[in-house]
């Protein structure tokens, strides 16, 4: 059994764009309060904007997107005390060239068409048989030459998110590739976690040995962790003030490729994780590891 802590908090109201740090935030049985709130979808194709789609929607990533009020106030208002993820407060969505759209604004889904193209909207919850669409050989193995998978994987029926409704990076790796590609910039926004860890003096990647293993939290939170989190061209594109940097999937490929049977050895950075208990993350937070 370890003991870390938790660095630092992140949530993405909107999928793909920007995020926002949290000093602490519930947990649901549907993952942080407020993360994927919200995603763009494509009406006619039923397939979900994602920045994986990096011709089409490469720039989502240099999107801004807040909360008009915070989604905890939903919690707290409930009668038993409990949190919850769904009525999503509205976000607030600023775009690379300073426009912004205000999703609870009449005319929101019009600026939205302007900006993403006709047919695309706001949604909190993903519609049966949605799909997201990625570039071709971003998945090994069987599903090589697939373009586009369900939404979800693991995460609960709904959720907004790729595969798990967690997803755990830690400061040891971090070092790790820094340590390998010194002048590149391995800053937390390109791999987009929910959870920092800070594993102190350890060394390379730690948490690919958590795999079937437990991470209990703080006082109330238990996490599952599933699988490796594999990485993709999403990791080298712009945003906020990173440039773009081919070689940050190139490092992480020649230091850590992981077998993940049927989606083939694939570069990997982080772990994806179920949630156990729900409660409360805060920063600082002690991270019990145990198999």
């Amino acid at each position: 059994m370890t003991t870390y802590t938790v660095a630092s908090l992140h949530r993405y109201p909107v999928k793909s764009m920007a995020g926002e740090e949290c000093d602490s935030v519930p947990v649901t049985d549907r993952g942080l309060l407020g993360d994927r709130a919200w995603a763009l979808v494509d009406a006619a194709s039923r397939k979900i904007g994602s920045a994986k789609n990096v011709k089409k929607l490469g720039e989502l990533l240099q999107c801004r997107a807040r909360f008009t009020s915070p989604p905890e106030s939903i919690a707290s208002s409930r009668s038993d005390g409990s949190a919850s993820d769904t009525g999503a407060p509205a976000v607030r969505i600023t775009l690379p060239d300073g426009t912004v759209i205000d999703s609870g604004h009449p005319d929101s889904e019009s600026a939205l068409n302007t900006a993403f193209g006709p047919g695309v909207s706001l949604v909190s919850v993903a519609p049966d048989g949605l799909r997201l669409e990625f570039a071709a050989g971003t998945l090994g193995g069987k599903y090589a030459d697939l373009t586009e998978i369900a939404v979800a994987g693991s995460a609960p029926s709904g959720t907004l998110f790729d595969y798990a409704a967690v997803h755990i990076i830690t400061t040891s790796t971090l070092r790790a590739l820094e340590k390998e590609y010194p002048e590149g910039r391995f800053a937390v926004q390109r791999f987009r976690p929910n959870i920092v860890i800070d594993c102190g003096d350890a060394t390379g990647f730690v948490e690919n040995d958590w795999t079937g293993g437990t991470l209990t939290i703080g006082s109330d939170v238990t996490l599952k962790v599933s699988i490796p989190t594999p990485r993709c061209v999403m990791t080298t594109l712009p945003q906020a003030d990173l440039p773009a940097d081919p070689r940050i999937l190139k490092t992480a490929t020649a230091l850590n490729r992981r077998d993940l049977g049927d989606l083939g050895h694939l570069p990997c950075v982080g772990v994806y994780a179920d949630i156990v208990r729900t409660g409360s993350l805060r920063r600082g937070d002690p991270v019990v590891i145990s198999h």
